[in-house]
């Protein structure tokens, strides 16, 4: 099989597998998307000198397009770089036992609500502790080194929020190494998730494949342990976007560690952080797809959401007075890169440029072909 785009390479041969009415529309929307990407199913602009005509196919923008993704990513990026003030960030991720990952896989319905409850306790628990509202941003994975299914939550919190009552900017002390903080964080943590399921079984809305019963006596049992989360040391707002913008609008597979692909066989070099070393996956091409199809964004449904003072009903009359509260100006959104730019940046060629260093214009658009 071909090295150059891998992943478009590995569904034009499993296409028999997964085009076809019984995959979800979702999953075969962007699949589609993605074998069309960049040819003249989609439609190109026509470019041309004295001497030369240049097609320039248009791309999918899918999101899960590792290429087109590459492109929306820098620009969310940027954009929140620029929006959000320069203060110290926390990072938290929360994380919920191995049991609730098939539930949460089979409803997937109910998976669209975790942000909002990650978000609810963390609010809950900021505002019960110190007094303020804070800046929060949820990126949702569903994915782990291993590329199984794994859902959680990477959350973008201030070190500091806005006090109501008083009218001031508060800062929320180191919290890295508060054990208690830790503690009362995961209990708020863990009785949102179990009330949300518990809820949600109520309203038979859950399947879970078990029977009600069974599945309270779990959620009874899963709320007496300890579940894991982690509370990073404050950070700037650019660390934490440069990590989760490796596959906030890109599929979760880092086409540099699919170390071989044939025609039967695809080889993936997980990274076991456990063991803190690589480890060569083997699966087949048909299991391959069938993972890839499992991490496909829902339509509609966003990456990443705001909440605390960065919801939008909140940042409609508080956005101001945040920024006056900390001393500084609210910057501009930068402005957007064309793609002839970005082609220059990233290859070191003008695509606009003709072989005799003559300036191409646009003359004309050619509609999408089908294939038959």
């Amino acid at each position: 099989m071909k090295r150059e785009h891998p992943i478009k390479q590995l569904l034009l041969a499993t296409r028999e597998h997964w085009d076809h009415p019984g995959t979800a529309g979702n999953v075969r929307e962007n699949f589609l998307k993605i074998i069309n990407c960049g040819t003249i199913a989609l439609g190109a602009e026509v470019f041309a000198s004295e001497t030369e005509l240049k097609l320039v196919h248009h791309t999918c923008k899918s999101r899960f397009c590792t290429s087109c993704g590459q492109r929306t990513t820098e620009v969310w990026q940027k954009d929140l770089e620029a929006s959000l003030p320069d203060i110290p960030y926390v990072g938290i991720t929360l994380t919920m036992p191995k049991e609730f990952w098939p539930i949460l896989q089979k409803n997937r319905h109910l998976l669209h609500g975790m942000p909002a409850i990650g978000a609810e306790a963390i609010q809950l628990w900021v505002k019960s502790r110190y007094g303020v509202g804070v800046l929060l941003i949820v990126v949702q994975h569903t994915f782990g080194e291993f590329l199984n299914f794994y859902p959680h939550l990477h959350v973008l919190v201030s070190a500091g929020g806005l006090h109501d009552s008083e009218g001031k900017w508060k800062w929320i002390p180191q919290l890295r190494y508060d054990k208690r903080a830790y503690i009362e964080l995961m209990h708020a943590w863990r009785y949102a998730v179990i009330a949300y399921l518990a809820e949600a079984l109520k309203w038979q809305v859950l399947d879970s494949g078990v029977s009600s019963e069974e599945s309270r006596t779990m959620f009874e049992s899963q709320y007496k342990r300890a579940w894991h989360i982690d509370i990073s040391a404050r950070m700037s707002k650019v660390h934490f976007l440069k990590y989760v913008a490796r596959y906030i609008r890109r599929p979760p597979v880092a086409q540099h560690r699919l170390t071989r692909i044939t025609d039967q066989e695809v080889e993936y070099l997980a990274k076991d952080t456990r063991e803190h070393r690589r480890v060569n996956m083997r699966y087949s091409n048909d299991e391959f797809v069938a993972i890839l199809k499992e991490q496909v964004p829902d339509r509609g449904r966003h990456a990443m959401r705001y909440f605390g003072l960065l919801a939008p009903r909140t940042k409609a009359h508080s956005w101001a007075a945040v920024f006056v509260l900390l001393k500084q100006m609210q910057r501009p959104l930068p402005r957007r890169l064309s793609w002839r730019f970005l082609r220059r940046k990233t290859f070191g060629i003008d695509p606009l440029v003709d072989s005799f260093g003559q300036i191409m214009h646009w003359v004309g658009r050619v509609s999408p072909v089908v294939a038959n």
